[in-house]
């Protein structure tokens, strides 16, 4: 089983990879990147993200962020 990770260490890895905070909608946090497509979302405050969101997030974002 892989290591789940809490949202602040998801927005902290996909901040250092230089993605920017874009909006805010109840509890999802949406972020974009300068010069590649789309958006990421990210649920927050979550203390353990399941394996499927975070592969999720990875998708979204076009890299790894484990």
């Amino acid at each position: 089983m892989g290591k789940s990770m809490s949202s602040r260490e998801v927005i902290k890895a996909l901040k250092n990879a230089g993605w920017l905070l874009d909006s805010i909608r109840g509890d999802h946090h949406h972020f974009k990147h300068p010069t590649l497509p789309g958006k990421v979302t990210v649920r927050h405050p979550v203390k353990d993200l399941s394996l499927m969101e975070i592969k999720s997030i990875e998708k979204q974002a076009i890299q790894k962020i484990r």
